[in-house]
């Protein structure tokens, strides 16, 4: 069984510092991504599942991608959306009767809401940040809100698969 998630420290500030930076993704046979600090840790491994009807995406702890290692796993909720809506499941969660979490929003509008499981309790939300910068060289800027209690590594995962299955289907 996988242990719990070990939350990553909040932000130092507000003032743009990077807390976060993807490295990926991999020309493997699966998908994969690497969230690394801004020192360059690893923190979690993003990886595509291959061959999965729902776009099935599993994260692990650090660099592993071994079954021990797996802290949650996220999927579409149905095959066909106009709206993403995506199921979360946590690692203990085997039975996947009800999610742990779930994401809607839509990507092209560059939001997205994230919620615990099947209520209507917030756990963060992502919006566009219109800037000089996006505005005239076309560069995307976010507002992240993450909600008290809740771990940025793990609201950042998310917003990485949601992206990354937006462009698979644009693709």
């Amino acid at each position: 069984m996988a242990q719990p998630f070990q939350p990553f420290p909040p932000p130092p500030d507000v003032n743009g510092n990077v807390i976060f930076k993807i490295k990926g993704a991999l020309l493997t046979l699966r998908d994969r991504r690497v969230l690394i600090d801004a020192a360059g840790n690893p923190i979690v491994t993003l990886r595509q599942k291959m061959m999965s009807a729902h776009d099935r995406w599993q994260v692990f702890r650090g660099e592993s991608v071994e079954p021990n290692d797996l802290i949650f796993s996220v999927k579409r909720s149905s095959m066909i959306q106009l709206k993403a809506k995506l199921h979360v499941f946590l690692a203990n969660n085997t039975k996947e009767d009800v999610c742990d979490f779930r994401v809607e929003g839509s990507w092209l509008e560059r939001s997205c809401t994230i919620y615990a499981g099947e209520s209507s309790t917030l756990v963060a939300q992502m919006h566009t940040k219109h800037t000089v910068q996006s505005i005239l060289i076309g560069k995307d800027n976010f507002t992240v809100t993450v909600y008290p209690n809740i771990d940025y590594a793990f609201i950042v995962s998310l917003i990485v698969i949601l992206e990354a299955i937006n462009h698979e289907d644009d693709g």
